[in-house]
């Protein structure tokens, strides 16, 4: 497994961890000028959620992978988080941050796959 393929598995046990939901992987590396390899696609139900979302995403990769992340942006209001991995972007949102910005419509060039929701698996 590549270290992108275990990067981006951390990453979603790391949401799955505390119940992030929609999961969508964006695979871009059939498009060509973009900013990185792969986007990571979630939601939290509240800021807190969206919060410990990322808390629990940074402290997975850091643990398992000795990776921090380049750069976070919008931890303060906790609406949409960005979480800059260079290879992999990740995207935490509120519900209605994600549907207003509607990534997936806005990168559908990209493969996109859906993760199930962890509560949702038999």
């Amino acid at each position: 497994m590549s270290t992108t393929n275990k990067l981006i598995k951390n990453i979603t046990e790391g949401i799955q961890d505390r119940k992030g939901e929609n999961i969508v992987i964006a695979d871009l590396t059939s498009i060509e000028n973009t900013i990185c390899k792969f986007f990571v696609i979630c939601q939290g139900n509240t800021p807190t959620q969206v919060s410990a979302i990322v808390d629990s995403i940074k402290d997975r990769v850091a643990k398992n992978q000795k990776e921090t992340p380049l750069g976070i942006d919008g931890q303060r209001n906790a609406q949409w988080v960005a979480i800059d991995y260079a290879d992999v972007l990740v995207h935490v949102f509120l519900p209605e941050t994600r549907e207003y910005y509607n990534l997936e419509t806005l990168w559908a060039d990209a493969e996109l796959t859906s993760i199930p929701n962890k509560d949702k698996e038999n």
